[in-house]
């Protein structure tokens, strides 16, 4: 007795595989799901492949797609900003004045380059400061920054 799978049981095992990701969440079962859809494409052009080919091409393409994704879609992905980390992360940046402080009222300053998530924070400051002074940040209170001048 022989088996052979035809080329929409390959789409019908990818089909499967891609939705099993969205219960496992772990974006690795995609990508043998996309491989089993492309070889169900493969055998559709080139009809009656053994079936030892197919799951060997299988195997090939379910690896390539995987280091495919490692090596250059998943470094895309990350988030390169310091959102969520400690406080230590923006202690020392230099940023911006914008608007000063006074009248008991706090200032703003901005940073180059988003720092836990913003760019622009409130400050308060003992300095003098005036708008476009460069000043560095020493500590945090609340959601505002306690800041020097440079």
């Amino acid at each position: 007795m022989t088996f052979d799978l035809l080329y929409w049981h390959w789409v019908v095992l990818g089909v499967f595989l891609m939705l099993t990701e969205i219960v496992l969440t772990s974006f690795f079962v995609l990508w043998f799901g996309i491989a089993a859809v492309l070889m169900g494409l493969l055998l559709l052009l080139v009809p009656g492949l053994d079936l030892a080919w197919q799951i060997f091409i299988w195997t090939l393409l379910s690896v390539a797609l995987a280091v495919f994704w490692f090596k250059c879609l998943k470094p895309l992905a990350i988030d390169k900003t310091k959102a969520g980390l400690s406080r230590e992360a923006i202690l020392g940046e230099v940023g911006q004045v914008i608007s000063v402080p006074h009248d008991g009222k706090r200032g703003r300053m901005r940073f180059p380059a988003p720092i836990l998530g913003a760019d622009e924070w409130l400050i308060i400051s003992q300095d003098t400061l005036l708008e476009g002074d460069r000043v560095r940040v020493k500590d945090v209170s609340g959601n505002s920054l306690i800041v020097e001048k440079t």
